[in-house]
């Protein structure tokens, strides 16, 4: 049967779909009767309610339901037959005029795009690289060795230094007032670990145990508390305890508190190095992902389906509002939140799903198993048993698409990266990991 597809606007679309009323109600019918073979009633015995009794009850939510169902049979078929692709969910209504004996309805939806890809030779991309050095193993090892200090109490006639853990009580007032927060006995931190504004550990930085001092400390204008942002406060503080820090010499002891399969110093350099090496792969793997993607949806041209638009907007302020939820915002379901404020997030991940999806499609970049499961024994490379790790992957199928999506990206990422100008740019570790240089 021939189908007529009118065309409403870039996307939009529209078939007029009929349905012989006789076979609604047949269909009608036969979902009562089956409903009346168990129905209970007061007044009468299961199974003994009349049919007309058990119209009246369920008659419309029947028709209801069946009246869904054949005009969603309807519309599938009616797509099929016009090889449609069709995105999100169709807009029925019912028409007043149709042919005797019929019911006509009109489906207003929307296709998916067609998609060109462009010319890949003539986008540039910039691929970075970085490598572990000896200075971030070193840098590591004393993290390490700093996890796992101890305190010793300092002589009181010793001064507060950089490392060491204080012991203080304070108070601040704004105008002669004291402020929410603004006061503490027996506090401890860690001077010149950033654990304190600047000016708190630059006053308490050369004090000896039993001093008071009091100091003025500028609120930065962006601080966490709102109301004390931006505003000046005297503090009072006293030292009550400095205990120095004392860090585990690097040895096989050492090495061995952590686990470490060869327990020598050695071993110990040689798992941190292992370990760096790998979080800089995914790391590289991320931005040079993020550049190839861009490249790829820079050089595609497709129009958007509204509807596939409006979908992840919402499931983007779902996401919005249980996040709210879980930091304890009352209302949080209920939260008013625009949706222009994911609408251009949303249009992009759209646009880049389908231009993915029409690049693995045309050069057949799905994940191969044998890439799946090496994917799965590098992730699981990282913890103390292996093998349980990977049972776990392969045991859930949710979790298996999930290494299939990271594989295909990264597929689909070197295929751009094949075919594009690349240019090399090399970061250092510090820069790679978000950290500063000192």
């Amino acid at each position: 049967m021939a189908v007529n597809v009118e065309t409403l606007d870039k996307l939009e679309r529209k078939i007029t779909l009929t349905l012989p009323a006789s076979a609604i109600q047949s269909e009608v019918d036969a979902r009562l009767r089956k409903i009346a073979r168990s129905a209970k009633m007061d007044g009468f015995r299961p199974g003994k309610v009349p049919m007309k009794v058990v119209a009246e009850r369920y008659g419309y939510s029947v028709h209801y339901e069946v009246m869904n169902d054949k005009v969603g049979e309807a519309f599938a078929q009616a797509a099929n037959e016009a090889n449609l692709r069709v995105a999100g969910q169709p807009r029925i209504t019912e028409k007043e005029q149709a042919p005797e004996g019929e019911l006509a309805f009109d489906a207003v939806f929307e296709v998916f795009p067609e998609i060109k890809l462009g010319d890949l030779s003539s986008a540039e991309v910039e691929k970075f690289s970085a490598e572990v050095t000896d200075d971030a193993i070193e840098r590591t090892v004393e993290i390490l060795r700093k996890q796992r200090r101890t305190f010793a109490q300092r002589p009181q006639a010793e001064a507060a230094q950089d490392g060491d853990r204080v012991t203080v009580d304070f108070e601040g007032k704004i105008d002669g007032e004291p402020f929410s927060g603004g006061k503490a006995d027996d506090f401890q931190f860690l001077v010149g670990e950033g654990q304190m504004l600047k000016e708190f550990e630059e006053a308490v930085r050369g004090m000896k145990q039993g001093e008071s001092k009091t100091f003025p400390l500028a609120f930065p204008a962006d601080y966490h508390g709102k109301d004390v942002a931006g505003k000046q406060a005297d503090f009072m503080v006293t030292v009550k305890k400095i205990e120095s820090a004392n860090l585990p010499e690097v040895n096989e002891a050492f090495a061995k508190s952590l686990g470490i399969p060869d327990a020598t110093v050695e071993g110990l350099r040689g798992d941190i190095r292992k370990n760096l090496e790998r979080e800089v792969k995914f790391r590289l793997l991320a931005r040079n992902k993020q550049a190839a993607m861009d490249a790829l949806v820079g050089q595609a041209e497709l129009d958007l389906p509204k509807s596939s638009v409006q979908s992840e907007v919402d499931r983007m302020i779902e996401g919005a509002r249980a996040d709210l939820k879980q930091r304890g915002i009352k209302d949080a379901d209920k939260a008013p939140i625009p949706d222009d404020i994911f609408r251009p997030q949303a249009e992009r991940r759209v646009r880049l799903g389908l231009v993915v999806a029409e690049l693995v499609r045309t050069q057949d970049l799905r994940a191969k198993p044998e890439q799946i499961k090496a994917h799965v024994d590098e992730l699981a490379a990282s913890y103390e048993k292996p093998a349980e790790v990977v049972r776990w992957y392969f045991s859930d199928r949710q979790r298996l698409a999930e290494v299939e999506a990271i594989v295909i990206e990264n597929n689909v990422t070197d295929y751009i990266l094949s075919k594009a100008k690349v240019t090399e740019k090399v970061l250092s570790f510090d820069e790679l990991m978000g950290e500063q240089a000192s």
